[in-house]
């Protein structure tokens, strides 16, 4: 089992700014391979819940936490919440948020999808 990592402390404004960041780049990175038409990833914002919906039906949710200063994703794998630690965004077992993101995105997409940090 391993112990869960201490988060970053942050102001209330560095959090909102920082995860709504993660999910503007999220919508950027689906906004842009619409246009390059290589996946229809349907999205739907509404403040800090972020949907992604596949073509296959199936769906990602990404979610802030703002009490918590964590964001959440559930996807059809499980859900996991990460926590800002030294400048990444990190699930209790060190897994980085774009990476696991872009493992079930792919998963679920059927395609290879690689999200980045912006």
């Amino acid at each position: 089992m391993t112990a869960a990592l201490a988060a970053t402390p942050l102001s209330d404004a560095d959090y909102h700014a920082k995860a709504h960041a993660v999910l503007a780049g999220v919508e950027a990175a689906i906004d842009a391979w619409l246009d390059e038409d290589l996946i229809d990833i349907d999205t739907q914002r509404t403040g800090g819940l972020l949907e992604l919906s596949f073509p296959n039906r199936s769906k990602i949710v990404l979610n802030t936490q703002p009490p918590l200063q964590e964001l959440w994703l559930a996807a059809r794998a499980g859900g996991y919440h990460f926590r800002y630690v030294e400048g990444r965004w990190l699930e209790r077992e060190g897994r980085e948020f774009h990476e696991l993101l872009s493992q079930l995105a792919s998963e679920q997409g059927g395609k290879t999808l690689v999200f980045s940090p912006r």
